[in-house]
């Protein structure tokens, strides 16, 4: 009997599009802001981008809000207020959830974070990259690690513990001890989650048409990955997914519903969304125009969406196991069924082969990567194609 598919979790992805100026290795929907950017009227056309997807999710809880762009932190605590208002009158909250808003340390100010709290913000992502100056102009922060410390400690002032940092290594210029230098200064500030992952050239940015000099060599960038995962184990960061840590009870618990293969409805230029469609037994993709000027003019209607895609039985292993097998505790064959919509023998032949690798460790219905499965990452997911 071929099982059902059951709506997972709820998210909801809110994308602010500008920022100050485009970093070399960024490769997000991000534009450069120029002159008075117009924050209510992107706060109207997000509301109107919401009620236009709001029956794909009628009656359904949101576990979780992210803010990410862009810069979410260029909106002023006003606009983050208004947005949250607006969804929760059009959905239902969960009484915990999580509301992450991800925030430039060159862009914070003084009380701004106390009016994000206010908002119903709990949660607040620096993106901090590196804490050597050297590093940062290097990568064309617009910040430096005075600021990156100050802005850190500004929302601990405003009452703010659950903050993530993001840490960037094998940089432009980067050698072991500057690494381990990095993640000593963020202990310091005791954040309660810590990403850390590797500088990669994306296509389509500056770094990948012209590379930096400098950037360590594979060998080079394995030692500083084993090192700093030492440093993170010992400092009490657990490592929950390939490029996050957190301490006990505060991994985020937005990124988990991705790599759970939940649902998230993605409002904004460029907002990308999955949603599982019970009645239907189908799995919808749906992305947003990215252009920010062209979305607004057409937020509200069909002209808004850049594309739907049903999500092919076949795809959906590959899918599932690419989110997945990111995690360090794996999956249950129960939850694969049931947020694909396909019987785990689908699977079984991939399972075996990657069990008799010693890539995968299979045990009580539990499927989990083992150290050399994550090592080989993209083999294992391979198997799923």
């Amino acid at each position: 009997m071929t099982p059902s598919l059951i709506p997972p979790p709820l998210s909801l992805y809110v994308h602010l599009p500008w920022c100050v100026r485009k970093c070399p290795y960024c490769d997000f929907n991000s534009h450069a802001g120029k002159g008075a950017l117009p924050f209510g009227d992107y706060v109207d056309a997000l509301v109107r981008d919401l009620e236009h997807d709001l029956p794909l999710v009628w009656g359904r809880t949101v576990h979780s809000v992210f803010f990410g762009g862009g810069t979410p932190s260029l909106f002023p605590p006003e606009a983050i207020d208004r947005i949250l208002q607006a969804a929760s009158a059009r959905l239902r909250f969960a009484p915990d959830a999580e509301i992450t808003l991800e925030a430039n340390p060159g862009t914070a100010e003084h009380g701004r974070f106390d009016g994000y709290r206010a908002a119903g913000v709990n949660r607040v992502s620096f993106g901090i990259q590196s804490f050597d100056d050297g590093c940062l102009q290097r990568l064309g922060r617009i910040h430096d690690s005075g600021e990156a410390e100050a802005a850190v400690k500004l929302a601990q002032d405003a009452g703010f513990d659950n903050l993530n940092l993001d840490l960037m290594y094998a940089l432009p210029g980067q050698d072991l001890a500057m690494a381990e230098r990095d993640l000593e200064r963020a202990f310091a500030l005791q954040p309660a989650h810590i990403s850390h992952y590797q500088l990669t050239l994306e296509p389509n940015t500056v770094f990948f048409a012209r590379p930096p000099q400098g950037i360590p060599d594979d060998d080079a960038a394995w030692d500083i990955q084993e090192r700093c995962q030492a440093m993170l184990a010992a400092a009490g960061y657990a490592h929950y997914e390939t490029s996050a840590y957190a301490r006990p009870g505060r991994q985020c618990a937005h990124n988990l519903n991705y790599w759970r293969y939940g649902d998230y409805l993605g409002i904004g230029a460029g907002a990308h969304g999955k949603i599982t469609l019970g009645a239907e037994q189908s799995i919808l993709r749906r992305w947003k125009h990215k252009h920010p000027a062209s979305w607004m003019a057409a937020a509200g209607g069909v002209e808004a969406i850049g594309g739907d895609d049903r999500i092919d039985p076949a795809r959906r292993p590959f899918e599932y196991m690419l989110n997945a097998l990111r995690l360090e505790e794996g999956f249950a064959l129960s939850d694969f069924e049931s947020r694909t919509g396909l019987s785990r023998d689908i699977i079984q032949p991939a399972l075996d082969t990657a069990r008799e690798r010693e890539w995968l460790c299979l045990s009580d219905s539990r499927v989990a990567p083992t150290a050399l499965g994550r090592r080989f990452a993209n083999d294992v997911i391979g198997l799923f194609l």
